[in-house]
């Protein structure tokens, strides 16, 4: 299953340098198994949302499942445990079946079984302050102490900091070099831009950004003033203030960029239509055709079983289509 010669402390670095990079990855942990399965108790995996897979926790049978529920998990951004073994049976497991467990039957050779912790890693906020002023480093301060992944930069150092569309931008600069930053900014096209200044300020801004070309949609990506009104304020305060809008923003889901979950093999996929598992539609999926239509399955037991019998597993797959 993917890089399996990765395990251990280097499955904790890759896990490391893609929450640095602002990516939503699943971090699956083998935590029982029934002999003799390939997966070893303890071990991990990690399943990117584009079908990488990192590490080893079982065979051919527990990899299509594994990438069909960390699909599953990233988009309801909701953890899971999972049994994968032969029959749906619980009875069978000796009681390694608890409560919100999801048993999955898999049609393996060997009566093996694995139980499965499925993570999902989801990404946190990643906000960009501009500028070095008391507020900024308040708003630093206050971000991260959300745990959310802060940077703090002068202007003319925008451009090389690591935002991305992901990323919440704010200007803190005080007029020093608003204009280029703005420029900047909606270059990269970051989820939030906003401006800490009055609304004259953020009037001339605009202007400047009109003259310089930028369509009215690009102009209402610019929030100016921001934060929360809560009078008048000192720097701390505006600092909470900004910060306050930015979690409701967030909280409401305004903050979200529109993007696929959806973990896919960069392989074509069939159904075994025996054991029912998503399988490689390859030759690596044991391909045997017949009356003109080539199936595919999880192992040469399924394929052995096929060849017996192929009018009734035909049968049972039509009618369960």
């Amino acid at each position: 299953m993917g890089d399996g010669h990765i395990d251990g402390f280097g499955i904790l670095e890759i896990a490391v340098d893609l929450a640095k990079k602002g990516e939503e990855f699943v971090m699956a942990t083998v935590v029982w198994r029934d002999a003799p399965s390939s997966g070893k108790q303890g071990a991990r995996a990690i399943i990117t949302a584009a079908g990488k897979v990192f590490g080893f926790i079982g065979g051919a049978c527990a990899e299509p499942v594994l990438l069909r529920e960390a699909s599953e998990a990233l988009a309801k951004r909701e953890p899971r445990l999972l049994l994968l073994g032969p029959g749906d049976d619980q009875d069978q497991y000796g009681g390694h079946v608890p409560n919100g467990m999801t048993v999955v039957p898999i049609s393996c050779q060997s009566d093996g079984a694995l139980q499965i912790f499925i993570e999902p890693i989801l990404s946190v906020p990643h906000l960009v302050v501009i500028g070095r002023s008391p507020m900024a480093h308040t708003l630093m301060q206050l971000a991260q102490s959300l745990d959310w992944r802060v940077e703090l930069v002068d202007g003319s150092d925008f451009a090389s900091t690591s935002a991305n569309h992901k990323s919440i931008v704010v200007v803190a600069t005080q007029g020093h070099g608003d204009e280029e930053v703005l420029e900047t900014a909606l270059a990269i096209n970051p989820v939030y831009i906003g401006v800490v200044g009055s609304k004259k300020r953020g009037e001339h801004l605009l202007g400047y950004l009109k003259d310089r070309g930028f369509t009215q949609e690009k102009l209402q990506r610019v929030r100016v003033p921001i934060g929360l009104d809560l009078g008048k304020t000192s720097h701390r305060e505006v600092a909470v203030a900004v910060l306050a809008e930015l979690v409701k923003l967030r909280s409401s889901g305004e903050l979200s960029v529109e993007t696929s979950v959806q973990i896919t093999s960069a392989e074509a996929t069939s159904i075994d239509p025996v054991c029912q598992m998503t399988v490689a539609a390859n030759e690596k999926g044991r391909p045997f055709s017949y009356q003109g239509q080539t199936y595919y399955f999880c192992c040469p037991g399924c394929r052995a079983t096929f060849e017996k019998e192929p009018a009734k597993y035909i049968a049972q797959e039509a009618s369960c289509s």
